[in-house]
């Protein structure tokens, strides 16, 4: 058979072109190739009312964590607080306005709760006391008047604690917080917290976090050290009056 370009050339282009569509579109393509797939999320509680304390970095989704997960009474036109949740004891003085708050949370481990009426043994043994607002205080031996160095509530809102309803009381932890300033120095009411914190976690069977549910360590407490030395000794020069 004679070789007839006419018709011999467009045949030869036509294959050179199917050989090279079907290498470039019949190659298996990788996952991420043409693919958009969302960011992973971690998983929430299943109501979506709390996510657990997690370890390390925290969540860019989870919403910011407040000082103190209780809600303190400054608001004169909220909600007013329930009789049966007051008392005299562990009252902060109504002149002494909140200018910070330091938070540590006491938290369960992964899938578990705390306990109503354990929760309530380990405050006893901890030196804390049950008080205003339906909440654990510490309290100045003989100051009590003072209002409390620090205050532990329940994690859960609305944060306070049914003693008559304890043994059906669960929950997945506890947040210590100070105000201040307060009945004693930052840095000695810090050093009275910290400890109680851990005894709490002792008992408890649980772990201490810091103020963004991290696993508080020992570079995180030597900050707080610091901040609070800072505080301590802005407040000493606040006190100096002009001219002495």
């Amino acid at each position: 058979m004679d070789w007839n370009p006419a018709v011999g050339v467009p045949l030869i282009l036509i294959g050179a072109i199917v050989l090279v569509l079907i290498y470039l579109f019949g190659r298996p393509r990788k996952p991420e190739q043409g693919e958009r797939r969302p960011p992973a999320r971690r998983a929430r509680g299943s109501a979506g009312e709390r996510i657990e304390p997690t370890l390390g970095d925290a969540d860019p989704d989870a919403a910011e964590p407040s000082q103190a997960e209780f809600e303190l009474p400054t608001d004169p036109d909220a909600d007013p607080i329930p009789p049966r949740v007051r008392s005299s004891v562990g009252v902060r003085p109504s002149d002494r306005a909140i200018e910070r708050i330091v938070t540590l949370f006491v938290a369960a481990r992964a899938g578990e709760d705390l306990r109503g009426s354990d929760i309530v043994v380990a405050a006893e043994k901890a030196g804390l006391e049950f008080g205003d607002m339906g909440i654990f205080h510490r309290l100045v031996l003989g100051k009590k008047v003072d209002g409390p160095v620090f205050s532990m509530a329940n994690m859960v809102k609305p944060g306070h604690f049914d003693m008559t309803q304890l043994d059906s009381v669960g929950t997945p932890g506890v947040s210590l917080f100070m105000t201040l300033p307060g009945p004693l120095p930052a840095l000695d009411a810090w050093e009275m917290l910290l400890p109680t914190a851990q005894r709490l976690a002792e008992l408890l069977d649980a772990q201490v976090l810091d103020e963004g549910r991290n696993a508080l360590g020992r570079q995180r407490i030597a900050h707080i050290r610091d901040e609070l030395r800072a505080w301590d000794r802005q407040q000493e020069r606040n006190q100096i009056r002009p001219g002495r």
